[in-house]
C-alpha cells in the first residue's frame, strides 16, 4: 500500500474524459453556440478533440442569432464559423421566436428576425440563415428555450441518430439556477451522468464545462491562443466585473445593468434599436438605478414595502398586473404550505429577529438546508435578503420588468410548465405527422 494521495485532476483533463465518454457514446453531437466565453471554449475543446484523435467525423453548430447583438459578436461568429467550416455543420437559426424582455411594463416579449418588422431590423438577415420556413415544427407562439427544445427533435430526426447529445456551455458558478440545472433531485440522466439532462427519447443535454471558474475560461483562451469574441476586452476596459461579461440578448433581465454599454460600443447598433424594442432608451439611461430597482432601492415616504408594491401593481396594464398578481399568490402559498429551504444560519438570524417560522426536517431537494415555513415580510435587514420572501423583492420585480419574477427565485409555474408541455407534445406530433 501507499500512502501517497492520487493527484486531482484539474477541468481540463476532467472535461476531455467527458469528450471521450461523450464521443464514444453518441453518434450525432451538435454544440449549443452563443458567440460568448463559455459556449466558444467548448466549441474549441471539440475542434482540438477531433484534430488530436483524427476523427472523421463533423460536429452540429447550433446558432440561434437574436438580431440585435453587438458588432463584434456577430464578427466573432462568422469568423468561428469560417475557419472551421470542414469540420462543422452549422445551424445558424433567424427564427421569430418570443423572447423575453424587460425593457417594458407592456411587452413581456419581442421578436427577433419578425417580418412584420422587416424594415426595422438592425442589420441583414445573414444570407445563409435558416429561417422559420425550414422548420416544420414552428409556431408562432413559441419561446426560444421551446424551439431549442423542438430543435433537438429535429436534427435527431433529420440525422436518423441512434443517440443525440446537444453540448451547452452551462457553468454552475454563473447563477443559481444554472447549479439547479445539474444538482436537482429530480431530472432524468443519461447512465447517471450529474452533468447531463434528459431532452427526449436518447436525446440529451450534457454539460461538460459545469465545475469550471470564469479564471479556468480565460486560462484555457491563453494557454491555447484560442479566439475568442473581443467584446469581453471592451468590457474589461469599461470596468464590468469579470462575473457580469456576458453575451446574451441585451433585454433580459440579468443584461439591462449594462444596456447603456451599447451606447458606447456599438453606437450605430444602440441607435438602431432603440426604435426596435419598446422601452430600450429608458431602460439605458435607468437600467442600473434605483428608478428600475438596482443599486439601493428607496421606499417612498408614507409606504411600507406592501402598500409601495399594491401602488406599482396599480399603475400597470391589466394583464401585467395580474400577471405579477399570480404569482405572488403562488409564491405566498409555496412559503406558507411547502416552504422554502433555508440554512442554519438564516434560520438562526430569523429566530433571533422573532420571526414566526416552521422548521422542518426533510427536502426532497439535494441540500442540507431545512425546509421552512413562513408568511411574507415586509422587508428583513440580512445579508442572505434575497433568500426571504419579502414584499420588497416584490416590488424589485416590478420596477426591473422582471415579468418571470426571477429574483423571486421563479422558475415556470405549474400551470406554465404544463402550458409548455401541452405545446411541445402538439408540436412533437405535428412534426412527426409532416414527416410520416
Amino acid at each position: 500500500m501507499t500512502n501517497v494521495k492520487e493527484r486531482r485532476k484539474n477541468v481540463y483533463e476532467l472535461v476531455q474524459e467527458r469528450l471521450d465518454f461523450i464521443f464514444r457514446e453518441f453518434d450525432n453531437i451538435y454544440i449549443s453556440f452563443s458567440g460568448g466565453k463559455d459556449s466558444g471554449v467548448l466549441f474549441n475543446l471539440c475542434i482540438d478533440y477531433i484534430h488530436r484523435h483524427n476523427l472523421h467525423r463533423n460536429i452540429g453548430v447550433f446558432y440561434m442569432d437574436y438580431e440585435i447583438q453587438y458588432r463584434m459578436t456577430v464578427d466573432y461568429v462568422e469568423r468561428t464559423f469560417k475557419n472551421n467550416c470542414d469540420f462543422i455543420e452549422i445551424y445558424h437559426v433567424c427564427v421569430p421566436f418570443r423572447v423575453t424582455t424587460c425593457t417594458s411594463m407592456y411587452q413581456d416579449y419581442w421578436r427577433p428576425w419578425d417580418e412584420n418588422k422587416k424594415t426595422m431590423w438592425v442589420r441583414p438577415m445573414p444570407s445563409n440563415a435558416l429561417t422559420a420556413d425550414d422548420f416544420p415544427f414552428y409556431d408562432s407562439r413559441m419561446w426560444d428555450y421551446d424551439f431549442q427544445a423542438e430543435f433537438s427533435r429535429w436534427i435527431h430526426s433529420r440525422k436518423k441518430a441512434v443517440r443525440t447529445c446537444c453540448l451547452v456551455g452551462l457553468r454552475t458558478q454563473e447563477s443559481y439556477n444554472r447549479w439547479r440545472s445539474i444538482y436537482r433531485g429530480v431530472k432524468e440522466k443519461y447512465k447517471d451522468c450529474e452533468w447531463s439532462t434528459r431532452v427526449d427519447e436518447d436525446i440529451y443535454n450534457f454539460y461538460p464545462l459545469y465545475d469550471w471558474k470564469t479564471t479556468d475560461i480565460w486560462v484555457a483562451n491563453g494557454k491555447f491562443r484560442w479566439d475568442y469574441n473581443h467584446l469581453y476586452d471592451l468590457y474589461y476596459q469599461a470596468g464590468v466585473s469579470l462575473d457580469r461579461q456576458r453575451v446574451a440578448s441585451p433585454f433580459i433581465s440579468e443584461a439591462i445593468e449594462s444596456l447603456s454599454l451599447y451606447r458606447a460600443i456599438d453606437p450605430d447598433m444602440w441607435g438602431r434599436m432603440i426604435g426596435r424594442v419598446n422601452g430600450v432608451n429608458f431602460s439605458g439611461l435607468y437600467g442600473n438605478t434605483h428608478a428600475m430597482g438596482r443599486q439601493k432601492i428607496l421606499l417612498p415616504a408614507g409606504y411600507t414595502w406592501k402598500s409601495f408594491m399594491e401602488f406599482l401593481l396599480s399603475t400597470l396594464p391589466e394583464r401585467t398586473r395580474q400577471r405579477y398578481l399570480s404569482k405572488l399568490a403562488t409564491s405566498i402559498r409555496f412559503w406558507r404550505e411547502k416552504g422554502g429551504v433555508l440554512g442554519e444560519e438564516v434560520i438562526r438570524k430569523l429566530k433571533e429577529r422573532h420571526v414566526p417560522i416552521q422548521v422542518g426536517g426533510n427536502t426532497n431537494y439535494r441540500t442540507v438546508k431545512k425546509p421552512v415555513r413562513m408568511e411574507y415580510l415586509d422587508d428583513i435587514d440580512i445579508a442572505e435578503f434575497k433568500e426571504i420572501p419579502t414584499y420588497k423583492r416584490m416590488c424589485i420585480c416590478i420596477l426591473r420588468n422582471d415579468h418571470a419574477c426571477k429574483y423571486m427565485g421563479f422558475s415556470l409555474t405549474k400551470e406554465e410548465t404544463d402550458r409548455k408541455r401541452k405545446a411541445l407534445e402538439y408540436y412533437g406530433k405535428a412534426f412527426k405527422e409532416r414527416n410520416s
